[in-house]
C-alpha cells in the first residue's frame, strides 16, 4: 500500500471501531475490549510506518475535493511533515496504552462500552487533526475531540462535581473556539484557501492582509484547547473523570491540538510580532502561575494538571521564540512522562478503592503496597523535574535554548523580548517544578496521613503499562535529540552549556530546598497532636477529631481519613499558598465579570418575557373571551327570548327612522 492509503487508515480504524464497540456492545459484550484495543493497536502500526516512510524528509501532501462550494473549497487533503508522523506515534502509543490500561481499571465498570468507544473516537479525531492537510477538515476532528472530552469528562454523572467539569470544560473551551472559527474564515478569505501548503505560500509571499488579527483571533482557541492563560481554568476541574482520560487529554490529545496547530502555522504567527510577544507573555504567566498553584495542591491529580498547563506552557514559549522543533520536541516527550504519571496515580486511586482517596495529605506506606507505580512515578518525576539524563531534561533545555538565542539576538524570528519573558519564566517553571514534583513524591510515598484500606493488588495489565511509558519516559530525549534531527527540519536539539547548567541548577536547588522543608515539617507535625495521632492508626474517630481541631486540620471522623500536616508547599508558599490552592481565584473573577452577569440578565430576561410580554398576551386574549362571554349569554335556545330580543329590535329600528325622518 502507498504511503497514502497507509495514512487515511491510520485515523479510520479508531472510528471503524468505536462504530463497532457501540453497535456489538449489547449484543456481543465480549467483543468490546478486543474492538478497544486491537483498532487503536493496528492505527498506531501504520502510523509507525507512515513515519518510517516519511523518514522526516519531504512533507507527504495528497488532496481530493470534498464538494464544490462556489468560493473557497474544502478538500479531504492529507499533510505529513517530519512533526505530523512523530506526533501520530505518540498519539497511537498513549491511546494504546490507555484502551488496555482501561480493560483492567474500568473493568467492573457497567458504561465501559460507550467510555471505549469514545476513546477511540477521541483517537480518531486527533489522527485527523495531525494528518489533516485543510483547515476546515483539521476543524472537524477538533471539535470531535471537544465533545468526547465533554462525555468522557463527565463520565461518572452520577456526580455533580463531573457534571461540573464536563459542562466547564466545554463551555471554557467554545469561547476560545469561536474566535478560532472567525479566525479561520478570515484567513481563507485573504488565501482564498484552506489548504496548510497554500496558506503557508501565502505568508512566504507576504500577501496576508491581516497577519495579526488573524493570528489573535486563532490564539484564542489555541488557548482555550491548549489550557493556556486566562482559559485554562477548565483543565484542573476535568480531573472529575475517569484516570486513564485523564491520561488521554493531557499527554497525546486534545490539549496538544493547540500547540501542534501554532507549530504547523509557525509562519502565520512569526509574520505578527505582536502576536508573538502575546505568545510569549501567555506562555509565561501559564508557565509560572501554574507551577505555584501546583506547589498548593492536595489532590494528585491537580496536581498533575496544573503540571501539564505548565509544561504546555513551555511548548507555546517555544513557539514564541520561533523555534517549533524544540516545542514539538517537548510535546512528544512529555506525552510520554505525563501519561506515566497520570496512569501511576490512577494505580495509587485504584489500589486504595475510590476517588475520594486522591489526596496526598491522606497518604501511607505507598511505596510499599504499589511498588510497580512507586518506581515508574519516580522515573516520571525525574524526567517531569528535568534531571539528566531522563527525557524531559533534552527537551526541556531545548526549549529553553530557543529561548536564549532569541534574547541574545541569534535568530530573527521573535522579538527579543519575547525570548527574554520566556527564558526568565523558563527557570523560574524549573525550580518550582522540581519542587512541586519532589514535593509530591514525598507527599505520595512517604507520607504520614492515616493508612487507607487496601483493596489488593491491581491487575496486571495496569502495571505492565506503566513499565512500557518508562521506557520513552528515561530515554527518549536522548535518543530523540541524536537520532531524529531530520524530522525536526534539521534543527539541533542539542541542549546548550549555559541553559543546560542553568536549568538543571535551579531544578536541584527546587527539590533540595522541598525536601529540607519536608524534614522541617514532619519535624514540627511529629510533635503535634494530629501528628501524633497519623503516627498511630489504632487511634479511635473522637481521638482524630480532637486532635484535628487542636492543630486546625480537617477531620473526616475516622481515622483512615487523617491528613498529614507535614506538608512543605505551605511552608514554601507561606501567604500566598491559599491563593495558589484556589488557582488564583482566577475562576471567582471569571464569576464575578461573567457568570453573574449572565445569570442576572437571564434573570431579567425571564422577568420580561413573564410580566411584560405575557401580560400583553394575556390582555390580547381577555377582551375576546369578555365578547364570547356576553355573546353565549345571549345565546339560551328560548324561542320566546329570541323573538322578544327581535320585537324590541325592530321598535328601537323603528324609534330611529322617526327620530331621523323628524329631524329631515
Amino acid at each position: 500500500m502507498t504511503t497514502t492509503t497507509l495514512a487515511v487508515l491510520v485515523p479510520l480504524l479508531p472510528f471503524l471501531g468505536a462504530a463497532a464497540g457501540l453497535l456489538l456492545g449489547r449484543t456481543a459484550p465480549g467483543f468490546v475490549r478486543p474492538l478497544a484495543v486491537l483498532p487503536t493497536l493496528a492505527a498506531l502500526v501504520l502510523a509507525v510506518l507512515v513515519a518510517a516512510r516519511q523518514g522526516g524528509d519531504q512533507a507527504v501532501d495528497a488532496v481530493t475535493e470534498l464538494t464544490p462550494t462556489g468560493s473557497v473549497p474544502i478538500e479531504l487533503a492529507l499533510h505529513i511533515d517530519g512533526f505530523a508522523a512523530l506526533v501520530a506515534v505518540l498519539v497511537g502509543t498513549v491511546a494504546t496504552c490507555v484502551q488496555i490500561y482501561s480493560t483492567g481499571y474500568l473493568r467492573d465498570d457497567p458504561r465501559y462500552t460507550s467510555y471505549a468507544a469514545l476513546v477511540s473516537l477521541f483517537t480518531s479525531a486527533m489522527f485527523l487533526v495531525v494528518y489533516s492537510g485543510d483547515l476546515m477538515v483539521l476543524l472537524v476532528g477538533w471539535e470531535i475531540m471537544g465533545i468526547c472530552s465533554y462525555f468522557l469528562v463527565g463520565h461518572y454523572w452520577e456526580t455533580p462535581e463531573a457534571r461540573a467539569a464536563s459542562l466547564k470544560a466545554f463551555l471554557v473551551t467554545k469561547l476560545g473556539d469561536v474566535p478560532f472559527l472567525i479566525g479561520l474564515l478570515a484567513l481563507a478569505t485573504d488565501v482564498g484557501s484552506f489548504r496548510i501548503t497554500k496558506v503557508l505560500g501565502a505568508v512566504a509571499s507576504g500577501s496576508l492582509d491581516h497577519p495579526t488579527l488573524i493570528a489573535l483571533l486563532l490564539l484564542a482557541g489555541v488557548a482555550g484547547k491548549s489550557a493556556q492563560f486566562p482559559l485554562h481554568t477548565w483543565l484542573p476541574d476535568a480531573m472529575a473523570g475517569p484516570t486513564p482520560v485523564s491520561a488521554l487529554i493531557h499527554a497525546a490529545t486534545m490539549v496538544a491540538a493547540g500547540v501542534y496547530f501554532v507549530a504547523r502555522l509557525l509562519p502565520l504567527f512569526e509574520a505578527s510580532r505582536a502576536a508573538m510577544v502575546v505568545l510569549a507573555v501567555m506562555a509565561a504567566v501559564t508557565m509560572a502561575g501554574s507551577a505555584l498553584a501546583a506547589l498548593a495542591q492536595d489532590d494528585i491529580k491537580r496536581v498533575l494538571a496544573y503540571s501539564t498547563i505548565g509544561q504546555l506552557g513551555y511548548m507555546t514559549g517555544a513557539l514564541a521564540a520561533g523555534d517549533r522543533g524544540a516545542a514539538v520536541f517537548h510535546l512528544l516527550t512529555h506525552g510520554a512522562f505525563k501519561a506515566l504519571l497520570f496512569l501511576a496515580a490512577g494505580v495509587i486511586i485504584h489500589a486504595a478503592g475510590t476517588n475520594s482517596l486522591a489526596a496526598m495529605s491522606r497518604m501511607r506506606n505507598l511505596r510499599d503496597r504499589v511498588p510497580d507505580a512507586y518506581w515508574t512515578m519516580t522515573v516520571a518525576l525525574l524526567a517531569l523535574a528535568a534531571i539528566p539524563p531522563f527525557s524531559g531534561f533534552f527537551s526541556k533545555e531545548s526549549v529553553l535554548g530557543a529561548a536564549e538565542h532569541v534574547a541574545t539576538g541569534h535568530t530573527e524570528h521573535a522579538p527579543g523580548a519575547a525570548g527574554w519573558t520566556v527564558l526568565l519564566a523558563g527557570l523560574l517553571t524549573a525550580l518550582l517544578t522540581a519542587a512541586y514534583a519532589t514535593r509530591l513524591w514525598l507527599l505520595a510515598f512517604h507520607g504520614r496521613g492515616a493508612e487507607a484500606p487496601d483493596h489488593g493488588r491491581q491487575p496486571v495489565v495496569m502495571n505492565a503499562v506503566l513499565w512500557v511509558l518508562a521506557l520513552p519516559s528515561l530515554a527518549l530525549g536522548g535518543l530523540a535529540f541524536r537520532l531524529l534531527p531530520d524530522w525536526f527540519d534539521g534543527h539541533d536539539l542539542t541542549p546548550t552549556l549555559t541553559t543546560s547548567v542553568l536549568g538543571t541548577g535551579v531544578a536541584l536547588v527546587g527539590g533540595i530546598v522541598t525536601y529540607a522543608a519536608w524534614r522541617h515539617t514532619t519535624a514540627l507535625a511529629a510533635r503535634s497532636p494530629l501528628g501524633a495521632v497519623a503516627a498511630h492508626p489504632e487511634g479511635d474517630a473522637a481521638l482524630v477529631e480532637a486532635a484535628a481541631i487542636a492543630s486546625h486540620q480537617p477531620a473526616y471522623g475516622d481515622v483512615a481519613y487523617a491528613t498529614d500536616p507535614a506538608d512543605p508547599g505551605r511552608l514554601l508558599l507561606g501567604p500566598l499558598h491559599r491563593h495558589a490552592a484556589v488557582g488564583f481565584h482566577l475562576d471567582a473573577v471569571y464569576t464575578t465579570l461573567f457568570v453573574r452577569p449572565v445569570q442576572a440578565g437571564a434573570r431579567l430576561v425571564r422577568f420580561l418575557d413573564r410580566e411584560v410580554v405575557d401580560t400583553y398576551v394575556r390582555g390580547a386574549g381577555t377582551l375576546p373571551r369578555w365578547l364570547g362571554a356576553a355573546v353565549r349569554r345571549a345565546q339560551t335556545g328560548n324561542v320566546q327570548t329570541y323573538v322578544s330580543a327581535l320585537l324590541a329590535g325592530t321598535v328601537v329600528l323603528a324609534v330611529a327612522a322617526v327620530l331621523v325622518a323628524t329631524g329631515a
